[in-house]
């Protein structure tokens, strides 16, 4: 056999023990570690199962093969290696993708947020087009989708939004989409046809339970206000909306979009937790700054990911150098193709590093 992989099987069987202990379930954050240590073995687990037994099986027919007599039971046992033999082949390249290194937040659900970068009204604009295709994608995907918090600007389009995506692997469906979305197109207000370049940051932020992350009260500088909106729009006679400090990190959070001040704290502090996260985060991957630039750049045009030039319909995502056309339609929601083959590239690189390591 390639692969010998029983430690992994024993590993799995003690979790499964430590889950039959009554005690791990008084210790939350325990039973989450050993949850989630036994979800990210599970695929492996299962192929690598099937893979023994497939082996077992081969050696049988190749042993029935080479001792028997009767020619019957001698194409009945060629006919199961080669079959046999099919499968195998296919489980070493699925165990290749199950064992490669997982992202820890790929099953968790995620915060998104939009931002309107360079060049005023039109990227307030696309970023509102953006947020749309979000949400219906998200919606198509079967996802749950909250806002937490959006603000406009006096063109009609968005200055931010803050939303929160929950369903299982929504983190690793969207991770991709951090960073600068550059678009290219003819403003309505363009007079002479001249093709206008503005941008719009993402930001990715997985979400972080408060096991993860304790924020203590004192830590925090909590101001009511009442709600605002572009052009005097949408503004709350009552103190609801929430501006939040976390003080050991100077992060900022503003959550307007409940009429209740309770709940806006309790998006506020989502947002929170995942910021503080994803902060943390980036300082052991020294990845990121701490003002989180590795995800929202400074929103700068030439800082892209994807352009999407509408005179030529056409989306072009620079990370992998693959072309998307049909823009209207991609801005209804159907984001799924370039979703997949981000994914399949990350899967690609993974596997080619890992290969190349195992080479030298």
């Amino acid at each position: 056999m390639k692969f010998n992989l029983d430690n992994l099987l024993a590993e799995y069987s003690n979790l499964e023990h430590e889950l039959e202990n009554p005690e791990v379930y008084s210790d939350p954050k325990r039973l989450k570690e050993i949850m989630q240590k036994k979800k990210s073995l599970e695929q492996a687990v299962v192929l690598y199962r099937e893979y023994k037994q497939l082996n077992q099986n081969y050696n049988d027919a190749k042993k029935m093969f080479d001792t028997e007599k009767d020619i019957d039971m001698i194409e009945m046992a060629k006919e199961e290696m080669l079959t046999t033999e099919t499968r195998i082949v296919q489980l070493e390249e699925e165990l290749k993708l199950a064992l490669l290194p997982k992202d820890p937040n790929d099953e968790k659900n995620l915060i998104l947020e939009v931002r309107a970068g360079a060049w005023g009204d039109e990227a307030g604009l696309f970023a509102r087009e953006l947020t749309n295709a979000y949400i219906l994608f998200a919606k198509e995907e079967g996802y749950n989708l909250e806002i937490i918090d959006q603000s406009e600007n006096d063109g009609g389009g968005l200055k931010e939004c803050i939303m929160k995506i929950t369903g299982f692997g929504a983190y690793s469906r969207f991770k991709y989409e951090a960073w600068v979305h550059r678009v290219q197109r003819i403003p309505e207000t363009e007079n002479k046809w001249r093709v206008h370049t503005s941008a719009v940051t993402v930001a990715v932020l997985p979400e972080v339970d408060p096991v993860e992350i304790v924020i203590r009260d004192e830590d925090l500088e909590i101001m009511a206000c009442r709600a605002s909106g572009a052009g005097g729009q949408k503004v709350n006679k009552t103190s609801s909306a929430i501006r939040m400090v976390h003080i050991p990190t100077g992060l900022v959070v503003e959550c307007q979009d409940e009429r209740s001040q309770l709940q806006n704290k309790m998006k506020a502090l989502d947002v929170l937790r995942s910021r503080i996260y994803t902060q943390a985060q980036a300082k052991v991957d020294d990845k990121l700054g701490a003002d989180r630039l590795a995800q929202v750049g400074t929103g700068d045009r030439s800082e892209k990911i994807r352009t999407y030039n509408f005179p030529q319909d056409r989306v072009t995502d620079h990370r992998i150098g693959q072309n998307f056309s049909n823009i209207p339609v991609i801005m209804t929601g159907r984001l799924a193709p370039i979703f997949d083959a981000l994914a399949i590239a990350d899967q690609s690189a993974k596997l080619e590093a890992a290969s190349k390591a195992t080479r030298e």
